[in-house]
């Protein structure tokens, strides 16, 4: 996962716009893609006249700025109080529950950018499987801890969620006693969460570690109901953790990991911020940079993707197009860029939720501890004609709602940078390839580059709806094309089509 031998070698010095190095729709489709869940044509419309610099603390600056979403009816009950539910109307069960959590998620996603992409990232590296603890108000509990630290303080996230009951029981640290010390949450506390497999930790680290935070086993005989400290469960004998001797306890074990391996910590996070936000392929120097801000600022996660954000480096052509969408990306990218209305009969949330979960991104639920490991996992041969199904379903949608909003869409697309100018219907036959490429530069990270492949994408949009010389310059000017024509929302509707099957859609 880690190499030296990454082709983006641009710095984290600030992208600063120029002749040879525009802000444009691809660049900001990529920033929206990778920091978001994509962007409307309105507010990609927005930034190409706003500074890459401002929007970028803009965003992080709104994100930081959020509340958790609203606690549900049900985030704290314990498992009598979802049993009673059921027992008052059998489809208030356990999963109904669960997928309204989801649904929130969801929610978020689509009327949110960073704060909600980081609680996905989170959710990804600080793992539970709510079909694991099953209790729908540890499902709450966990997603209101990840919103709430996406952009905080590293350290205080860390501490908080290892004594958080999701964690606790998914991890078996409800069972951790002086007696009978349970190493499950200690080894992943070192080896998924701050310091990465084999990386500066010894096998008696964990024991002595599994030691210092026991206790936390108490639950007042309520099942799924608070989970706090018991100190006659506690070892109280003395603990060796990295070299460091003494009777500790929880907060010891966070400090010392901190203290004593502050820079295999930074390093680490790092990598996993690089590799989800930038590209699998690493540049270590960039890490390293990345790595001292993280230390510098104390553990603070901000200030590391300000500097990442606004870079050359993140901004570098190296960098666009270089990771595979995931499930969630797909769906959530396409809708909320499409941005179309659709029949009121139609759950988009349901439809997403499961979806993304029959192509290999259950929400709330990674496959386990290690979480999804991405990349080429997203596209493998049974789930990639899902992903082109799953674009013409939400399509399908929106042309039963409003055909004319196909062609809406096509109107004021920008066509490159501000100074390009925008699709409008004074266009005609011997612009049609303009209209083709801004389509294509739009939901394609690169644009379609191969000359055989995007003659093909013009030939489909131009279909068999008109006859052949409407598209010729020289043709009669009742027969010249227009995106006045009736028939203009199919040909888009079609061209749109086609692109799901673009392995370049994929990619972001």
């Amino acid at each position: 996962m880690i190499s030296d031998t990454s082709c983006n070698t641009a710095s984290l010095d600030v992208y600063i716009p120029s002749a040879q190095n525009p802000w444009n729709v691809s660049k900001i489709h990529h920033l929206y893609r990778r920091v978001a869940f994509g962007a409307t044509k309105n507010q990609v419309k927005a930034a190409l006249n706003s500074d890459p610099e401002t929007l970028i603390d803009t965003l992080i600056d709104q994100a930081i700025a959020l509340v958790p979403s609203p606690e549900p009816l049900w985030g704290f009950w314990d498992k009598d109080q979802f049993d009673a539910a059921e027992m008052a109307n059998e489809d208030n069960n356990l999963v109904f529950y669960r997928n309204e959590g989801k649904k929130q998620m969801l929610s978020d996603f689509w009327q949110h950018g960073l704060r909600d992409r980081l609680t996905l990232f989170w959710s990804n590296h600080f793992v539970t499987e709510d079909e694991v603890y099953a209790s729908p108000a540890y499902q709450y509990q966990y997603y209101n801890l990840l919103q709430f630290h996406t952009l905080g303080n590293f350290k205080q996230f860390t501490y908080d969620i290892g004594i958080a009951a999701p964690m606790l029981v998914y991890l078996n640290g409800d069972q951790n006693t002086k007696d009978r010390p349970n190493e499950n949450y200690a080894r992943e506390l070192y080896e998924l969460f701050t310091l990465g497999v084999d990386n500066g930790y010894t096998e008696n680290d964990i024991l002595e570690t599994a030691k210092a935070i026991t206790g936390w086993v108490e639950k007042n005989d309520i099942p799924w109901g608070p989970i706090t400290f018991d100190a006659s469960k506690f070892s109280t004998d003395s603990k060796n953790i990295f070299g460091q001797n003494g009777n500790w306890d929880y907060d010891d074990v966070i400090d010392i990991l901190f203290t004593q391996r502050q820079n295999r910590i930074a390093n680490f996070i790092c990598t996993k911020l690089y590799t989800y936000f930038v590209s699998p392929t690493c540049n270590d120097a960039i890490i390293n940079q990345m790595a001292q801000t993280f230390i510098d600022g104390n553990f603070e996660i901000a200030p590391v993707l300000r500097q990442l954000f606004k870079s050359e480096h993140f901004f570098d052509p190296e960098a666009i197009g270089a990771i595979i969408k995931s499930p969630v990306d797909v769906i959530v990218n396409f809708y909320k860029e499409m941005n179309f209305s659709i029949p009121t009969d139609f759950d988009i949330n349901d439809f997403t939720i499961n979806t993304v979960r029959v192509l290999g991104q259950n929400l709330l639920s990674p496959i386990d501890v290690e979480g999804w490991q991405g990349d080429e996992e997203w596209i493998s041969p049974d789930v990639l004609i899902g992903r082109w199904e799953s674009i013409r379903v939400l399509l399908g949608r929106a042309w039963m709602e409003d055909t004319e909003q196909f062609r809406d869409f096509i109107l004021g697309l920008p066509i490159g940078t501000a100074a390009d100018g925008e699709i409008d219907t004074t266009m005609q036959a011997d612009e049609v390839t303009v209209v083709v490429k801004a389509i294509l530069d739009y939901f394609l990270p690169r644009g379609l580059q191969d000359p055989t492949l995007f003659n093909e994408a013009v030939e489909i949009f131009k279909g068999d709806i008109y006859p052949s010389n409407y598209y010729e310059p020289d043709a009669i000017a009742p027969n010249i094309w227009t995106l006045d024509l009736g028939g203009a929302p199919n040909q888009f509707l079609a061209l749109l089509s086609h692109i799901a099957e673009i392995p370049e859609f994929h990619l972001k």
